[in-house]
């Protein structure tokens, strides 16, 4: 049942994506910083805690996941280390994350043919 209910809420967070996409005239690169300040935002009223407790990773693994995860990082640096939890707690909390896309970018775009456009 964990399994349904993450493809079906990671599937309406995508596909209200692609709506948005289709429907207006951002870009992909707007569409998903919105999707991380929505993820933050969500977190910052106590929505987005209910909903990753029910989907799991269907609610995590999308870009709104990645701003509810620099938000909880945030809010623990700050219990920790006070003001300057601001700055660090984000990049303590999504730096498995970032390595692993800059990592499997790096190794991709070594196997990959890029075509200029």
């Amino acid at each position: 049942m964990d399994y349904i209910k993450a493809f079906i809420i990671g599937g309406i967070l995508c596909a209200i994506g692609e709506i948005i996409i289709d429907k207006t005239k951002l870009t992909p690169a707007r569409l998903l910083t919105c999707y991380v300040c929505t993820g933050v935002l969500l977190s910052l009223i106590g929505i987005y805690d209910k909903l990753v407790e029910f989907a799991g990773a269907g609610a995590t693994v999308p870009l709104t996941g990645f701003g509810y995860c620099l938000f909880e990082g945030v809010k623990e640096a700050c219990k920790k280390d006070g003001f300057i939890g601001i700055f660090t707690g984000g990049l303590t909390a999504t730096a498995g994350g970032i390595a692993a896309v800059m990592l499997f970018g790096f190794l991709a775009a070594l196997f990959s043919k890029p075509k200029s456009k």
